[in-house]
């Protein structure tokens, strides 16, 4: 057991800079929620006591990346910070040719706009992530969940739930090989809970790839903190976090990262690969869609902040104590008797909605419901991850149904205390301990893409 399951980890930082958190009586979490459609992403800040809803770009940083920032070279063309940026990410993430993009989600659309040649191919991965998916479909491709059976039990103790399973592999490539576009796999897998992979899993996945000849996807997003869970919970020793990154990541044909998650930065991302041929289609579309070469959508003193970032987030000591938060979190929640998504993952806690609202099907967006729920009584702004942002199938318009119904309380990086944390789970303590009251949502709106973003659900009576 990690020690910080015990006790709150030991913040291995100072707080310099203060932000306010303003009181929000329960008569305007009423109201706010209302006219936000029951959807927490059209909340505003104003009305958000402690925000839980991401930790994408959401994150406090480093004196050191702060003052980096000063030092960014603005220059269009031939950017110092770029050059400094593309040298650390060689050294952490070993590869050949690298771009910066604005963030994560440029670099997917990147990949997929290279990778899917016509409508009908095919992408294997373990389940999915909800833009990742877009682009793929938004092009005519069609996703395959080829992950173990154990990412779909929130229940399971499985420590590497984000495992592709080999021979569901294996035997998708034997029968569809030729209509494959690419293998994927996703670090600290999102939407089962942040659960990771295990080094020797992802080396067998690398085996398979180059022996077929297909492509083979890292998002290596929140790989820092995968890896660490690879150093604590795998039977083999690997060497440091920095060792264990570069082990993941090397060799893959392309790696993809939104850096606003593992870099401790508000924007960015960047996209890898070892691929010449294709390095220089990427090229041209990152100027087409994003911006020269050297920025590709960023300022010079995002990437200076990212690089600094980087080298920050793999100290044994910081990336400790992000996973100790989780950890710490998820065993208050525990000992509370709430039922979440077990072993406890990198980024945050998930709640089983299922399990935690019985009486509330599927068909009535249970997970959305008691995020809704959450906010109205605690001020607490989590995320649903369920049937909502599973959305409807490409080609049918029939809903994903059947998968996980999640509540996702995601950890911003050196953001929150122990303390917020002790009171956010009092807060989640009495909704659950009123949970019969929380009645399902219908769905009133939703926008082509992505509908989680900006859905919107009326109380069912």
């Amino acid at each position: 057991m990690h020690k910080s399951d015990l006790l709150p980890p030991f913040p291995p930082w100072r707080t310099k800079v203060a932000s306010r958190i303003i009181e929000v009586p329960l008569s305007k979490r009423k109201n706010a929620i209302r006219r936000a459609g029951f959807n927490t992403f059209l909340l505003k800040s104003k009305d958000v006591i402690i925000d839980l809803l991401t930790d994408s770009g959401t994150n406090a940083m480093y004196d050191t990346q702060r003052s980096a920032m000063e030092l960014g070279d603005e220059a269009y063309a031939g950017s110092a910070s770029a050059d400094h940026l593309r040298k650390v990410i060689r050294e952490l993430y070993g590869a050949k040719h690298i771009v910066p993009t604005h963030q994560g989600r440029a670099a997917e659309h990147l990949v997929s706009k290279i990778l899917i040649k016509k409508p009908g191919q095919l992408v294997l991965s373990n389940m999915y992530f909800t833009t990742s998916r877009a682009h793929v479909e938004a092009l005519g491709g069609k996703w395959i969940d080829v992950s173990i059976k154990e990412a779909l039990d929130p229940d399971s103790l499985d420590p590497f739930k984000g495992n592709i399973d080999i021979t569901k592999l294996e035997s998708a490539v034997i029968k569809l090989k030729d209509k494959i576009a690419f293998i994927r796999i996703e670090a600290c897998l999102n939407m089962a809970g942040g659960q990771p992979f295990s080094l020797k899993n992802i080396t067998e996945v690398k085996r398979i790839s180059k022996h077929h000849n297909i492509p083979l996807v890292i998002d290596a997003t929140r790989a820092i903190e995968n890896s660490y869970f690879i150093k604590t919970r795998e039977r083999e020793k690997y060497g440091s976090i920095k060792q264990i990154l570069y082990k993941i990541c090397h060799g893959a044909d392309w790696i993809v990262v939104s850096a606003k998650k593992d870099a401790i930065v508000n924007i960015g991302g960047f996209l890898c690969t070892n691929d010449s041929e294709n390095f220089e289609h990427v090229k041209n579309l990152l100027v087409l869609y994003e911006g020269f070469v050297d920025y590709g959508g960023l300022a010079g003193r995002d990437m200076e902040a990212i690089a600094t970032g980087l080298l920050m987030a793999v100290d044994e000591h910081y990336i400790e104590h992000r996973v100790g938060q989780a950890a710490y979190f998820g065993k208050l929640l525990l000992d509370a008797g709430i039922p979440i998504v077990q072993p406890i993952g990198g980024h945050g806690v998930y709640l089983n909605a299922k399990k935690f609202l019985p009486h509330v099907p599927q068909s009535q967006y249970n997970a959305q419901a008691l995020a809704a729920s959450i906010y109205e009584e605690t001020g607490i702004r989590g995320m649903e991850r369920g049937l909502a942002s599973a959305g409807r199938d490409a080609k049918t318009g029939k809903e994903h149904t059947g998968g996980l119904e999640l509540v996702r309380l995601t950890i911003p990086r050196m953001v929150y205390s122990e303390s917020h944390f002790a009171h956010a789970a009092e807060g989640i303590k009495r909704v659950f301990n009123n949970r019969d009251k929380i009645k399902g949502l219908k769905l009133v709106y939703e926008p082509q893409f992505l509908r989680f973003f900006q859905a919107r659900f009326a109380r069912k009576f």
